[in-house]
């Protein structure tokens, strides 16, 4: 374990138990955080307007039969 892993648990270890729901949200956040930098432009979602587009795209692309398998998109997805 690297030291700052090591102090990270020590941390932990000394939290009242009431935070660790709250803890265990910034974790995920913050790997989310990552997977946002990683990931190609035209999936992420910047703002309630932008989702509602990609959505909407979503739903004229099954309406002209424009899908992909789920074993297809996982292919795409691992890919990425």
């Amino acid at each position: 374990m690297s030291i700052e892993k090591q102090k990270l648990y020590n941390e932990i270890e000394t939290l009242p138990d009431e935070f660790a729901s709250q803890v265990i949200n910034f974790i995920g956040y913050l790997k989310l955080s990552c997977i946002d930098t990683e990931a190609p432009e035209s999936i992420i979602i910047k703002s309630k307007k932008d989702l509602k587009e990609k959505l909407q795209k979503g739903l004229d692309d099954v309406k002209e039969n424009k899908v992909y398998s789920l074993d297809e998109t996982f292919a795409k997805i691992d890919n990425i």
